[in-house]
């Protein structure tokens, strides 16, 4: 067996939708699947058996028994093949799905989920989980289409790299094509080193938008030739990034994106582009930790 891909279970409909999604994944890799479900004893020390003034079956040991056999249910039935376990860890859900990443390729969660996955979007488990998660977070709001592309959001940056070789492997892996999205604006753009005040523009208007449609190209050299058999779709569109991707992802079977690209604030765990997709994308996202944060 080749790999790990890690799942958060805690019995909510969006678990269960990430557990689909981490089967499909755990089968692609021929990776091991482990299902997670984080515990942190309630305050006010609920029996961990049953309540002698209810149901046998009533206590939290039986609760999590129920809801990781539905989970093992669900991803054997999405692919048959793949060795799965299940394992109950003590600790807040981020804590142990971090620590779950350092031995893993892939983390999986779903959007919203009940007790330790309470608010994964709202709040900020899911931007701390996808800024210092060890391997890439894949974030299932909802199950993408079967057919769509692998959409990659692409702006040259050094910390977007992984993100377009993940894009590139995950096509290869689904049999499908990849779609690279660079938005631009001239507000978002470098200025040349060259430019001096006695220049009227930073860039004249023209070079600028061909200088961006080769930044697209330049990003993606090389990953042609190490998966000849990856359809490209090059798309250079000016506008925001934000809604260009989350338009993109309406017929994307998985959006990918770096944790933080090029014009991200040092400070941020997560960059605003990234944030915004896992809010409202309509398809998995997939985000990618870059190297040049530090990580």
């Amino acid at each position: 067996m080749g790999g790990l891909v890690v799942v958060g279970v805690d019995g909510s409909e969006a678990s269960l939708f990430a557990v689909e999604a981490a089967a499909r994944e755990a089968r692609w890799r021929g990776a091991h699947l482990r299902l997670v479900h984080a515990f942190v004893w309630p305050a006010l020390h609920a029996p961990p058996g049953p309540s002698p003034l209810g149901p046998p079956e009533g206590g939290v040991h039986d609760m999590v028994v129920r809801l990781l056999d539905e989970a093992d249910r669900r991803a054997r039935t999405t692919a048959p093949d793949v060795d799965v376990s299940g394992v109950v860890m003590a600790g807040e859900a981020l804590t142990v799905l971090e620590a779950q990443s350092r031995a893993a390729e892939l983390v999986v969660v779903g959007s919203r989920g009940l007790g330790g996955f309470a608010g994964l979007l709202a709040g900020s488990t899911a931007v701390h989980l996808a800024a210092r998660g060890r391997c890439p977070v894949l974030v299932v709001r909802r199950l993408g289409q079967d057919t769509g592309p692998v959409v990659v959001g692409v702006d040259g940056s050094a910390a977007g790299a992984g993100a377009v070789d993940f894009a590139f492997a995950e096509a290869a892996l689904r049999g499908t094509g990849i779609v690279a999205l660079h938005a631009w604006t001239p507000w978002n753009t470098p200025v040349p080193a060259s430019w001096s005040a006695d220049i009227p523009y930073a860039n004249e208007p023209e070079a600028l938008a061909a200088r961006e449609e080769r930044l697209l190209h330049e990003a993606l050299a090389g990953r042609r030739e190490t998966y000849p058999g990856v359809r490209v779709k090059y798309e250079v569109v000016r506008g925001g990034a934000r809604e260009a991707l989350i338009e993109a992802s309406r017929t994307a079977q998985l959006l990918v994106v770096g944790a933080r690209g090029r014009g991200g604030f040092a400070g941020l765990l997560l960059g605003s582009v990234s944030q915004a997709v896992l809010q409202h994308a309509r398809c998995p996202v997939a985000v990618i930790r870059g190297t040049a944060d530090g990580s």
